[in-house]
């Protein structure tokens, strides 16, 4: 009786075990994420809250919209680490980027004038969520080249290609990691990327969980996603390259 009235209970699973996230997009000001500098401090005590201490961000760069670059990239980051000691918020934050594979993608890479993270160079990417992208391979080959680790990013998100688990895993065959946002697991993005994503969580084709956090509504998802039965296995037995950044 009266049970309405009792706190809502707390998930038991947090995100501790994997530590870092690699894709918000959490710097102020640059991209469609946080706006300014006191939203991105909102999003770092969510961060904490959720078991993170570290994170990768990566807002976004691609030619016709978000045209960023490294000088700006690191100005926001340098704004948001002053913003996090002032307010004694304990959060570790580096930066990348997340690239569009779009016409000036190739260029970028050819002149090595992209952001990556980790020991191994992950340079992580996003492709149209409306047409499949004719030379999705030879970039890949092209960034490998170049002596870059792709991490293409959200693939549950791709409409082209649902119903087709060899899509993905021909992709991955290429050596391209695969980076799932945690919160399509919720149907946060739709039944299609949420089907998509258990697909590739039971079929052993993730390589990264990011959050792609923009905004507190995705911290709130985040949060929802923790009580779910297969991100709690992930959690349980971590074997994601989230661990070895």
């Amino acid at each position: 009786m009266f049970d309405w009235l009792k706190k809502k209970k707390e998930p038991e699973f947090n995100f501790s075990t994997i530590g870092t996230d690699m894709h918000s997009h959490i710097l102020p000001g640059i991209d469609d994420g946080a706006r300014n500098l006191e939203s991105s401090l909102a999003l770092a005590r969510r961060f904490r809250d959720l078991g993170f201490k570290q994170l990768i961000a990566t807002p976004h760069i691609m030619a016709d919209y978000f045209r960023n670059t490294p000088a700006t990239v690191h100005k926001a980051l340098d704004e948001l680490r002053a913003g996090l000691q002032q307010h004694q918020i304990d959060l570790t934050v580096h930066a990348a980027a997340e690239y569009y594979l779009d016409e000036t993608f190739e260029n970028k890479i050819e002149k090595k004038e992209v952001l990556t993270f980790g020991e191994k160079k992950y340079l992580l990417f996003e492709l149209s969520y409306i047409n499949a992208p004719h030379n999705l391979f030879s970039v890949i080959a092209k960034m490998q080249d170049a002596g870059y680790q792709p991490v293409l990013a959200h693939p549950e998100r791709y409409p082209y290609y649902y119903n087709s688990i060899e899509s993905y895993e021909q992709i991955r065959d290429t050596g391209c990691l695969l980076q799932l946002n945690t919160i399509s697991l919720t149907g946060y993005y739709g039944k299609g990327a949420k089907q998509v994503a258990e697909e590739l969580v039971d079929s052993y084709c993730i390589d990264f969980l990011g959050s792609d956090m923009h905004h507190l509504r995705h911290a709130d998802a985040l949060k929802e996603s923790l009580s779910l039965e297969r991100l709690q296995r992930i959690l349980s037995q971590p074997q994601l390259n989230n661990l070895a950044l």
